[in-house]
């Protein structure tokens, strides 16, 4: 599955979000843990691509994220911020994504949060980068449900807690089953 606009350009999709075992992947506008470890697998993923996200995913991380293109959905028509591109829905922000991907050669487009956003494009995404972290936690955001039937694991790799990190967490790597 691929984001599209009516360019007919296709480029995909890729959900990337840390996730508690009870589903959680925030509180209070932040995470529920700390995992620097997997902070630089976040980078690593998503350097070079068109993140979209949130307006509250957005302000959960204080700035922009250097080397990414940061593509804020907000229907505030007020909020701006340095070094990000304001859309004012999802499929705003998908064509600004896809022009950027374009342009640098991206071969992604990126999601990087909240719970709405990942709810809106679950379903257009080719592949889920999910780290699942060991613990239950408190929270008020979910991710959505990922349907077995939808996905399967195409990698997997388990990491223990390092220095900076309050959990152990498991990487995988979802692709979506071809029928």
């Amino acid at each position: 599955m691929t984001a599209a606009t009516g360019r007919g350009t296709r480029i995909p999709l890729v959900l990337v979000a840390a996730i508690a075992e009870n589903g959680v992947i925030g509180r209070a506008g932040g995470l529920p843990w700390r995992l620097k470890t997997d902070l630089k697998r976040f980078r690593a993923l998503t350097v070079g691509h068109p993140v979209v996200m949130g307006r509250k995913t957005y302000l959960s991380f204080g700035k922009p994220l250097k080397n990414r293109t940061n593509i804020v959905v907000t229907r505030d028509p007020e909020f701006t911020a340095p070094g990000i591109v304001v859309a004012p829905s999802l499929e705003a922000a998908m064509e600004v994504a896809e022009g950027d991907a374009l342009r640098r050669g991206a071969a992604a487009i990126v999601v990087g949060g909240g719970a709405g956003i990942y709810s809106k494009t679950i379903d257009k995404a080719a592949r889920l980068e999910i780290t699942r972290v060991h613990v239950r936690s408190e929270g008020d955001t979910m991710f959505p449900r990922i349907d077995p039937a939808q996905w399967r694991v195409a990698a997997r790799q388990d990491y223990a807690a390092g220095p900076d990190d309050d959990a152990p967490f498991t990487t995988l790597t979802y692709e979506r089953r071809r029928e």
